[in-house]
């Protein structure tokens, strides 16, 4: 009974990821679709992990720089980030100096959102480095491939509608 436990541990202890019986995983879309997210969101923290960015963050940076002035309900639902969720990823940007938040003169419940100088400066780094980002993922599918794609995420999205993310990134 020992002999055959190490013989399957030993057995086991020999399967690499890729000779895993992953079964039905590989065919289920959201499966692949959350593997890219990891594989995408990997390749972005090598061109932006220096600079103290993820994903998301760098998401609510995009959002606020394109619409200064917008309130946080507004970029939450934009991206589809929990509001809970918004609030401490603005602390973080703010405690930068990145962004800032003010008081909405005809809601005194509410924030406008704005980047500071220095959120503007770091948005044109940001901006140079995802364009070398993109790149590098196009140039695993084409560009054609990844106008196709970007079609497809479109229609999931549409027809499932964008939900919210659970995580900070």
């Amino acid at each position: 009974m020992a002999n055959a436990r190490a013989v399957k541990a030993k057995e086991n202890e020999e399967r690499t990821p890729e000779k895993l019986d992953l079964g039905e995983l590989p065919r289920l879309s959201g499966y692949m679709l959350r593997r890219a997210q990891f594989a995408a969101f990997n390749d972005f923290l090598r061109y932006f992990e220096d600079l103290g960015v993820r994903p998301v963050q760098y998401a609510v940076l995009t959002v606020i720089d394109r619409n200064p002035g917008l309130k946080q309900s507004q970029v939450s639902e934009a991206l589809g980030i929990k509001r809970a969720n918004l609030v401490a990823i603005l602390d973080a940007l703010e405690r930068r100096g990145l962004a800032r938040r003010e008081a909405v003169a005809t809601d005194r419940r509410s924030y406008a959102l704005r980047l500071t100088d220095k959120g503007t400066a770091l948005m044109k780094e940001l901006r140079a480095r995802s364009e070398v980002h993109e790149k590098r993922l196009a140039a695993t599918i084409g560009e054609n491939g990844r106008q196709q794609l970007l079609t497809l995420l479109h229609g999931v999205i549409e027809a499932v509608g964008p939900g919210s993310e659970d995580e900070e990134d």
